[in-house]
Order: C-alpha cells, then sequence, then structure tokens
C-alpha cells in the first residue's frame, strides 16, 4: 500500500485533506478508475499512467554492512496528476516528488525532491526501464537489473539490484481493494532483489549487501472518506517466503494480504485474515507511533513479533510519515519493512 500516495496531498485544496488520509479519499471522476478485468501489461506497466490521479516506484532494501551492522535503504518516486493527461513542457498537469532515507540502528537521514513533469526533471519509461528525478535514479533492463542511486546532505547510495523471482500480482490479478466501498488500485511488486553496493555515512563508505523489494502501484480514489491511515508491512522470512499485509485505519478497519511462497507463487488473502496489533508505542518526532507489533496470518502459521529496527525512522518530508526496517521474531525469523501513515495528530 504504502505512503506514495501522499504527494497527492501537494495537490489538493485545504478542505480535501479531511477526505481520507492525505485526502486520498476524495472524488477522482474525471480520471481513469482501477478495474477488475484490466490485465497488468509488461513491460509496459512498469511505466507511468498518466490518466490516473497517483502512482508509485517505491523500493526498501534490508542490507548489512561487514562488520554485521542492519541498514535499511528507502527509495521511492510518486506521480501526482491535476489532470487526467499527459502534457509539454510547463503545460503538463503531472508532478513528481522524491523520497530518500537510510536507516541505521542510532540514527536516520531523509532527503526530498519535488518536481514539475514536462521538462525532464523527473520522469519514467517502461523499456528500458528508468526512473528519475534530478540525479536520483532507477534504472535498468525491464526490472530485472536496476541500478539505484539517491543522496542527501548526511547521505548517498549507490547499489545494484537483480531480480531472483517473479513479479507478483497482489489481490485479483493485481486489482487491489482497499475498503469496504470498494475503493481499489493496481498493485504489483518485485520482492525478490539481492542487493550489493556502498552507502555512504558521515563515517564514510560502507559496502553492503541485502535484499530489496519493489512496489508499483497506480489509482485516482485509493481510500475511503474515512480512513485516517495505514500500517503497511512486507516480511521476508528466513524460509523464503513473504508476507505484504496492510491495515487501512478507519470507522471500521480494512485488511488485506498476499502470501508469497519462495518459489513466488501467490497467494491473496481476503479482508480479516491478516491481524496486526500494536504491542508498544514511543513518542517520535512529537507523537505516539507504534513500533512494536504482534502479526498474525493464522492460515499460514504466523504469529510474530515486529519490531523496529530504529524506533525513531521518521520521515520529515512534505507530509510526515513512519518507514524503517523492523526485525522478525517469533513462528517465523526474518527482517522487513513498516510503514505508518496518520500518526501525525
Amino acid at each position: 500500500m504504502n505512503v506514495k500516495a501522499l504527494i497527492v496531498a501537494l495537490c489538493l485544496p485545504l478542505p480535501a485533506l479531511a477526505q481520507g488520509f492525505a485526502g486520498l479519499g476524495t472524488d477522482a471522476e474525471e480520471f481513469a478508475q482501477p478495474a477488475p478485468a484490466t490485465v497488468l501489461q509488461f513491460p509496459a506497466d512498469h511505466g507511468a499512467h498518466p490518466a490516473f490521479r497517483i502512482e508509485w516506484w517505491y523500493l526498501t532494501a534490508n542490507l548489512t554492512g561487514p562488520d554485521g551492522t542492519p541498514y535499511g535503504l528507502q527509495w521511492t518516486l510518486f506521480r501526482s496528476a491535476l489532470a487526467p493527461h499527459d502534457g509539454q513542457g510547463w503545460q503538463t498537469p503531472q508532478l513528481w516528488m522524491g523520497h530518500a532515507a537510510v536507516t541505521t540502528p542510532k540514527a536516520h537521514f531523509v532527503a526530498e525532491r519535488l518536481a514539475r513533469g514536462g521538462i525532464g526533471q523527473a520522469g519514467v519509461q517502461a523499456a528500458p526501464f528508468s526512473a528519475w528525478i534530478d540525479d536520483w535514479a532507477m534504472e535498468g533492463q525491464d526490472l530485472e537489473r536496476l541500478r539505484l542511486t539517491a543522496s542527501g546532505r548526511d547521505f548517498a547510495y549507490d547499489v545494484g539490484l537483480d531480480a531472483t523471482g517473479p513479479l507478483v500480482l497482489h489481490g485479483q490479478n493485481g486489482y487491489s481493494v482497499k475498503s469496504a466501498a470498494g475503493q481499489a488500485s493496481h498493485y504489483y511488486s518485485q520482492p525478490f532483489f539481492q542487493v550489493s553496493g556502498n552507502l555512504t555515512l558521515p563515517d564514510g563508505t560502507i559496502p553492503v549487501t541485502g535484499r530489496a523489494w519493489l512496489d508499483r502501484e497506480w489509482s485516482s480514489q485509493p481510500l475511503a472518506q474515512d480512513q485516517t491511515g495505514w500500517d503497511w508491512f512486507s516480511l521476508s522470512f528466513d524460509s523464503g517466503d513473504k508476507l505484504m499485509g496492510f491495515v487501512l485505519r478507519g470507522t471500521k478497519d480494512f485488511t488485506a494480504a498476499t502470501w508469497i511462497a519462495a518459489d513466488g507463487s501467490a497467494t491473496a488473502l481476503p479482508d480479516g485474515a491478516f491481524v496486526a496489533v500494536p504491542l508498544a508505542r514511543r513518542a517520535v518526532a512529537g507523537r505516539e507511533v507504534p513500533v512494536e507489533w504482534r502479526v498474525r496470518l493464522a492460515e499460514r502459521g504466523v504469529d510474530v513479533t515486529v519490531q523496529a529496527l530504529n524506533p525513531e525512522a521518521w520521515m520529515a518530508t512534505s507530509v510526515p510519515y513512519w518507514e524503517g526496517p523492523v526485525r522478525i521474531f517469533g513462528s517465523h525469523a526474518g527482517l522487513g519493512y513498516l510503514e505508518m501513515t496518520g500518526y501525525d495528530d
């Protein structure tokens, strides 16, 4: 699910922001709408969908340095449209935003970029694949092998990504329902990247290896008006199996999940199957944020504790949220990423 959708908040008038988190519950009748019958097409769908209001390319990675120190990495490109079409130069209604972050056990580094479409400052092309904003880039041949770069005031990274498994479609063949009222998105992932490269932090350059998870999603009204935020988990277990699950918080919470076997076969789970309950909260940037969770998926025997590597992983961006690496203990062990939105009061 992810906060990938937050860029739309920059495009909406203030009264609209009450209609679903970051305004994502506002009506979008003039924009294209996700449809259950849509068949995703690759590599075309790796590119942009300007007829839809909101879209993102979102990568998180769990990494390890030579001394065993764990790190987290985030790279995100958001596209948001003021109107359901594209255009040339300054006439384009397409806006872009990038987020980059590196998390260590003791620090969290964040940077943000904003851009207008149509002038070459930011964009995405499907094949050969290239997504960029200024000098940040994710580039390669299809989504099989990529190079990822970004930098901020106190950090930079340059890593390579190699896919070792298939793309995974969430929901009904990539049609992912987000509410009982039927709001939805088109959503798929590449959760099988192996990573190697370098982080540059204030103390120097660190070679790292690990694994990464790329999410792709687009929609026009992905939330119901009463949904105030979400908690999204991407969990990679030592067994090779993986779990994506989210809780959308509203008048009545809505959940969905995908169980991804080690061979890449995926099973969509309905509302209520995935359960995530906060175990511990912490004051982060003036907010009370859950930093430890109990996550259960009964039909797969999952009953785990999910714990933040660094509870201070607050994204102090245009619309703030929490995003950081997590460790997994219990019936399954492993690593993953957690994103939490709507904790800004």
